[in-house]
């Protein structure tokens, strides 16, 4: 039987989901998190602002509020997320499974977008989604494009890839293409070196990926993004999720696709 979000959050929070969430709740928007100090907040959210494709912001909450007004009124965001990052001046400290000694009343948290929101749709269309099949975790890249700087912070484009038959390449877009506030269509198919990828196969987080005779790997925008900037800056706490560890949100992907 499918569990709801909610039975879905609270499995999360009691420790029995610690994997990455791809896969988990089709039909519902999941997120990346960021929470960071409130002096530090303007800055990032002009950050998002000029880097929306990477950094799509679906949430805000106020300074010290767990609950995301509008991707999870009765949530929790210091123990809903399967695995955080906790980063002190730019280092990363440690991951963990809460952050319910780490968040006070000055953080605020920031909810973006993940490409994750769009896999059921391309499965639905016939495109298949390799870490899926192979219950792995999506394989992202850091590459050599700049984002558009604000403030304290400025950092490399990271992406998402998926090896995708050639043939379907163009539905791929087409379908992912609606969701705007997902990352959106892909940014790049083909010759990872026109990104700087130097090797597909060792990729800077997540899983190797497998690519068949026939496929071409295509990239997608995504939101470990902010995770590099926010290293850069070396503002003195910043919690993020584990890259490919979500937060998993009310937001139907129907109305994601709306805005």
């Amino acid at each position: 039987m499918e569990k709801s979000v909610a039975e879905l959050r609270a499995m999360i929070a009691q420790g029995k989901w610690r994997k990455p969430t791809s896969g988990l709740a089709p039909g519902f928007t999941q997120a990346n998190v960021v929470i960071l100090p409130r002096i530090h907040a303007f800055d990032f959210l002009l950050y998002c602002t000029r880097n929306d494709r990477p950094c799509p912001v679906i949430d805000v909450c106020e300074a010290g509020v767990v609950a995301p007004p509008i991707a999870g009124p009765a949530a929790d965001i210091r123990t809903q997320v399967p695995r955080y990052r906790i980063y002190r001046h730019g280092e990363l400290e440690r991951e963990c499974d809460d952050i319910l000694s780490d968040f006070t009343d000055d953080m605020v948290t920031f909810l973006l977008g993940c490409s994750f929101t769009f896999e059921q749709d391309l499965l639905d269309n016939g495109v298949p989604v390799r870490h899926i099949e192979l219950d792995r975790n999506v394989p992202m890249y850091v590459t050599n494009r700049d984002c558009r700087p604000a403030g304290i912070f400025s950092g490399p484009l990271v992406v998402s890839m998926r090896p995708i038959p050639e043939h379907l390449i163009a539905k791929a877009s087409e379908v992912t293409g609606k969701y705007r506030k997902a990352h959106g269509a892909p940014i790049h198919a083909g010759d990872p070196a026109a990104l700087g990828i130097r090797d597909i196969t060792k990729p800077d987080f997540g899983d190797p990926p497998e690519i068949r005779p026939g496929e071409v790997p295509v990239f997608w925008a995504c939101g470990v993004t902010p995770q590099m900037a926010l290293q850069k800056a070396r503002p003195e706490l910043v919690i993020t999720h584990a890259p490919g560890y979500m937060f998993i949100t009310d937001i139907r992907n129907e109305d994601l696709a709306r805005l």
